[in-house]
């Protein structure tokens, strides 16, 4: 049996693109098409979030890999890997949001 049976690679794609899209749900609300929000932000300020978040994203999905080792030993081991998988990618993705949105929504 494969440890490691879907690469490192397609998981951090995954992370990365499950985050871009719930930032991207968050961000264009914003006014994505519209003039910024407030005038002291700069131009460009949703880029630093849309780079930043799905970075985290890709972070997530690496942690996800790396607790294949733990999720291959079956029974109470698979649940734990499962829910520190799962945990640890929101916690993640919420570092990553809070410091992708600095400066603009969060100050």
């Amino acid at each position: 049996m494969p440890i490691h049976p879907v690469s490192l690679g397609k998981l951090m794609l995954i992370g990365a693109g499950f985050a871009l899209t719930l930032i991207l749900i968050f961000l264009i609300p914003a006014g994505w098409f519209t003039q910024m929000p407030k005038p002291e932000w700069q131009r460009f300020w949703m880029i630093r979030p849309l780079v930043v978040v799905p970075i985290a994203g890709a972070i997530g999905g690496a942690l996800f890999y790396v607790l294949d080792f733990l999720r291959y030993r079956g029974g109470w081991k698979t649940a734990v890997a499962y829910i520190l998988s799962i945990v640890g990618f929101f916690v993640i993705f919420w570092l990553g949001s809070v410091f992708g949105l600095a400066g603009t929504w969060w100050d």
